[in-house]
């Protein structure tokens, strides 16, 4: 493993532990050379479907641009990174499970609007102004109507 110091190419692991959730395994290194320590992550690398665009284009599944578009939705509100990232582990497991080899990305986006729909509204709201690409405030205000239908809007305890 290169240091990320003086990028030396040889370290030594100091300390090995289970992550949190049990699938994956983080480790305390240090270089043998300038003897700094850092942490690495090491989990399984599972096989995911291909992501089909809009345009037809296929392309690999990229958990780090469904964290980044949750932790956008999310920005100001109170979701956690850890919950996010519990969201996109439930999302990533059953991709896996599903068996398939390519997936519409229109599926993966409306699986993260579900999930932020669960987690606050407003979160909700933002990713499906973007994702959705309301033409207008009419279309906009049909979502909110539809939200409140559903029993949203409701005050923060």
């Amino acid at each position: 493993m290169k240091c990320p110091f003086c990028a030396y190419h040889d370290t030594k692991v100091v300390d090995s532990r289970l992550g949190r959730e049990g699938n994956n395994i983080r480790r305390r290194r240090e270089c043998i050379s300038c003897e700094k320590r850092f942490t690495t992550y090491e989990r399984v690398e599972e096989t995911l479907p291909l992501v089909i665009k809009k345009d037809g284009r296929r392309e690999p599944f990229d958990r780090n641009k469904i964290i980044a578009g949750m932790q956008r939705a999310c920005e100001k509100r109170p979701i956690s990174i850890a919950t996010i990232e519990k969201e996109v582990d439930r999302l990533e497991l059953s991709l896996q499970e599903s068996g398939e080899k390519e997936i519409e990305s229109s599926r993966i986006g409306e699986a993260v609007m579900n999930a932020l729909h669960a987690l606050d509204e407003v979160a909700y709201v933002r990713f499906a102004s973007v994702y959705r690409q309301f033409r207008d405030i009419n279309e906009f205000m049909a979502e909110l109507t539809d939200i409140l239908a559903k029993g949203g809007g409701k005050s923060p305890s």
